[in-house]
């Protein structure tokens, strides 16, 4: 039961202290697993004739196999001790699941923007894997380790801050809290972050349904079209399709039918007036999309939409499966992993998509559903020089501990756990490099098995050439 006074959560952070040191989140555990073992099983179920893109993806570079393996640091952070601080938690809270999109006031926010693995877990997850995240991304980018160090630094100091002002706000002000566009332009502190955050602005401004429209889609026979461009594009019963006969049902009967069934079902998840917008929209093709790196392989269904007007609405209906947290930190079941994500995804973010819902597949797999695109802008961070990329940081670190508070309800704690100093930063400073080199070195196993034809890897390249186009 959660302590109802200031006094008594305070006094539960600070005894949290004796279950689990501050100093003791250094560690990374022994770690005694077969990596290639646990992302063969991470692998189980997916398209099969995707995977090997997926493994393609994730031979990039130590980074991206770090995106793609978020199945490794779930199995090691389940071997340690945690601080009994369990909330809804982003569960693959690195560096790149961070971005901008428009609220349905079409107001620009920062926030975590990707929720697969959301699940109950301890807060300090999601902080190691941000903080491990920064120093594989510094690394990749041949930054120095002072600068590494310091962006770690940054991101935890960041969280600590910011959790102890939301431990001093009230319920509602925390539901409240944005992060915009316009609060980052006025707390930015060089006017070269200034600049950044509001190019970023006028980019995210374009990223409209209308202007996928143009791009993706053709005006053919009284409907749109969307066009293949395989591997990342395809219709999922045309020739260029990856399905296997049978394969959740997608290549078999009427194609509409497919589409009638899952949209019925996701529309019943809508509050009545989103359910009333809906109606105005007529569907027109479905396709099948590749995303990211650790998804590829997963089922992800791109839906057109027109209203009365010809108006476009993109919809992307992607595959929920278990959450890698779930697998490591044992808490109550769910009975539909859509409905996880899309309950963990309101309760972590500030504002959420009025089109996310759930629904099943032909097979009875599990799926969410949201818009695509809308204005949503990421950040390349391969581009940011060090002074932006520590800006980044400081963002990532403020947006996990707004997520947090809002979530959990546990600011009050948290913060008396972590305190005022830099013991729990430096400490998850040294876990960080130290589980960077854990990266390292599964990587080197990930490549030899690649190598060896235990895994079979392809790039986008290699598989754009198996099509008809």
């Amino acid at each position: 039961m959660r302590a109802t006074t200031i006094a008594d959560r305070e006094a539960a952070g600070r005894a949290a202290r004796e279950r689990s040191k501050r100093s003791s989140h250094r560690l990374t555990g022994e770690l005694r697993r077969d990596p290639i073992a646990l992302l063969e099983a991470n692998s189980e179920g997916r398209v099969a004739k995707l995977v090997p893109l997926r493994y393609g993806r994730m031979a990039a570079s130590p980074f991206t196999f770090f995106r793609g393996s978020a199945i490794l640091q779930a199995h090691d952070l389940g071997q340690v001790p945690h601080t009994g601080f369990v909330a809804p938690i982003c569960g693959d809270a690195h560096l790149m699941n961070f971005g901008g999109f428009a609220t349905p006031e079409r107001q620009l926010v920062f926030d975590l923007n990707d929720f697969d693995e959301v699940a109950p877990g301890p807060f300090e997850w999601d902080l190691k894997r941000l903080a491990a995240s920064f120093v594989v991304a510094a690394r990749h980018m041949r930054l120095s380790r002072a600068t590494a160090d310091e962006l770690v630094m940054t991101a935890v100091t960041q969280y600590r801050d910011r959790i102890a002002q939301y431990a001093q706000s009230g319920a509602l002000d925390l539901w409240y809290e944005r992060i915009t566009f316009d609060l980052m332009i006025e707390t930015a502190l060089t006017q070269e972050g200034r600049r950044a955050i509001r190019r970023g602005m006028e980019k995210a401004a374009g990223r409209t349904h209308e202007s996928m429209l143009a791009k993706m889609a053709a005006f053919e026979n009284d409907a749109w079209v969307i066009r293949d461009a395989p591997p990342s594009l395809f219709h999922v019963q045309g020739s260029n399709s990856l399905f296997d006969e049978g394969d959740e049902g997608f290549r078999i009967g009427d194609g509409r039918k497919l589409v009638d069934d899952m949209y019925d079902g996701y529309a019943k998840t809508l509050a009545p007036d989103r359910r009333e917008l809906l109606e105005h929209f007529t569907p027109q093709d479905l396709v099948f999309k590749v995303v990211g790196v650790g998804s590829v392989g997963t089922r992800c269904l791109v839906l057109l939409l027109v209203d009365h007007m010809g108006k476009p609405l993109f919809l992307q209906l992607k595959e929920a499966r278990q959450s890698v947290v779930s697998q490591f930190f044992k808490a109550t079941g769910v009975k539909h992993q859509g409905e996880r994500v899309v309950r963990g995804q309101r309760m972590l973010q500030a504002a959420s998509d009025i089109f996310l819902g759930w629904t099943m597949g032909p097979s009875g797999s599990h799926y969410y559903v949201r818009q695509l695109r809308d204005m949503k802008l990421s950040v390349n961070v391969e581009l940011l020089e060090p002074e932006l990329l520590k800006g980044y940081a400081r963002l990532c670190g403020w947006v996990l501990a707004r997520a947090h508070a809002k979530a959990g309800g546990q600011a009050i704690g948290i913060g008396a756990y972590i305190g005022r100093g830099d013991q729990f930063a430096e400490a998850l400073t040294g876990y960080a490099f130290a589980y960077a080199d854990q990266v390292e070195r599964d990587y080197d196993a990930f490549l030899k098995a690649c190598r060896s034809g235990k895994l079979e890897a392809r790039s986008d390249e290699d598989m754009a050439g198996d099509f008809q186009i």
